[in-house]
């Protein structure tokens, strides 16, 4: 008996033992399960981003693509820090700045499933692109569209319900260019301009203000848009108008004014080196401004100096953008890029608030939410603060501020001359 007893002691010990490992092993596996099963799930956040990579305005699409790659990192590196699920993909389109091609990449990330993107650039292409944005409410924030609204056959604010803005329209730059032929001491132009929605409402806006500052507008021309691979045409027309001018005013008093993009420059390489529009002064705009094309015609550019006004805005995070920037692509970053870096953050935020109140996404929710969490980006309340400026938006979901700093090319580069500050019409020349 005493010997059974001593067995069944050592079974018992056993058993507790063998227990125990297994409540151990179990315990351990639990606490893997629910660690991984409660884990929160990571979201993610898809942003299209609509720039020209092949066509008329492709310096400033390539900005707004790579200043959009930094954002994405800086975003996801935001929102590890914080422990939140979130994270963001790109997909990056190139429209040429073609209506037609904008409408057809919008339905194709759509067909992906992004709903929200940065972009189109062009304001012919976010007139292309409206009705079926709004029809299956998708998201977009354009940071280059600048004309008014009545121009991409927008007459109330919520038929632009979820179409963004992040730059000043075309009234406050019109306003700058004709300040700025006046100071110049322009008395008689000649307008040429591409003819989308953009072009129009520029030379539309522009040429009552013109004459209103005393200034003869002796001829406009229009020219298609895309825009035709020979200007010979259009550049005969503005030689007669601008030699007409230039034998009543002389020649330091006519200016060429361009709304144009960047295909000003493959006109100006079709005008003759004797031509009189190479010995007047060109007066661009924010599709002309700080181009590096200027390097493939430097001779003539530098004659015709292309003074051009461009949206000037940085905000507190600029510099350190900047520097990233230029380490990476050995260039400085454009406004655009800037307002375009803004809007994938308001984008990412809007995205996250909305997804943390519901637990999913919602378009209306949205389109509700970006005005608030625009305002309280530009205050700096998540921490991080903008690159382009405080960003304040108007009843249409557009940007409602900001000045125009003015380029010209001396010496093949291009330099500020000036800034036109919009609360009183006035140019601070450097």
């Amino acid at each position: 008996m005493k010997h059974f007893s001593y067995k069944s002691q050592a079974l018992t010990k056993a058993q507790a033992i063998l227990a125990i490992v297994i409540v151990v092993i179990v315990a351990a596996a639990a606490a893997y399960y629910y660690s991984t099963a409660y884990k929160p799930r990571e979201v993610e956040i898809k942003i299209g981003v609509l720039v020209d990579l092949s066509g008329p305005l492709t310096t400033y699409g390539e900005d707004i693509r790579d200043a959009a790659v930094i954002g994405s990192e800086n975003i996801n590196a935001y929102f590890q820090g914080k422990g939140e699920p979130y994270r963001v993909k790109l997909f990056v389109e190139d429209t040429r700045v073609d209506p037609k091609i904008a409408l057809e990449k919008v339905q194709a990330l759509h067909g992906k499933g992004v709903m929200l993107m940065v972009g189109p650039m062009g304001s012919g292409e976010v007139k292309q692109v409206t009705e079926y944005v709004s029809a299956n409410k998708l998201i977009i924030i354009s940071p280059s569209s600048t004309a008014a609204v009545e121009l991409l056959g927008v007459t109330k604010p919520e038929e632009k319900k979820y179409i963004f803005r992040f730059v000043a329209t075309d009234t406050f730059q019109t306003e700058a260019i004709a300040k700025e032929a006046v100071e110049l001491g322009i008395k008689g132009l000649a307008v040429t301009y591409i003819g989308n929605a953009w072009g129009k409402g520029l030379n539309d806006y522009a040429k009552p203000k013109f004459e209103a500052g005393g200034i003869e507008v002796k001829e406009i021309v229009e020219y298609p848009d895309p825009p035709p691979a020979d200007f010979t045409p259009y550049i005969a027309i503005l030689e007669n108008a601008v030699n007409g001018l230039v034998q009543k005013y002389g020649k330091a008093h006519v200016a060429v004014v361009a709304f144009s993009y960047e295909e000003v420059y493959t006109m100006l390489s079709q005008v003759s080196s004797t031509s009189p529009l190479l010995e007047v002064t060109w007066l661009g705009c924010d599709g002309t401004a700080k181009s590096r094309k200027i390097a493939e015609i430097p001779e003539k550019v530098n004659k015709v100096k292309m003074y051009s006004t461009l949206f000037e805005s940085k905000g507190p995070s600029y510099d350190e953008l900047e520097k990233t920037y230029r380490e990476r692509f050995g260039r400085s970053t454009y406004q655009y890029a800037l307002n375009g870096y803004d809007a994938e953050w308001v984008l990412a935020l809007s995205f996250a608030e909305v997804y943390g109140k519901l637990g999913r996404y919602d378009p209306d929710a949205m389109a509700q939410t970006i005005p608030s969490v625009t305002e309280k980006y530009s205050r700096g309340e998540y921490g991080v603060s903008t690159v382009s400026g405080y960003i304040r938006l108007d009843e249409y979901n557009d940007r409602a501020s900001g000045d125009y700093a003015i380029w010209a090319v001396e010496n093949s580069e291009w330099v500020l001359k000036g800034m036109w500050r919009s609360v009183e019409n006035r140019i601070e020349w450097t």
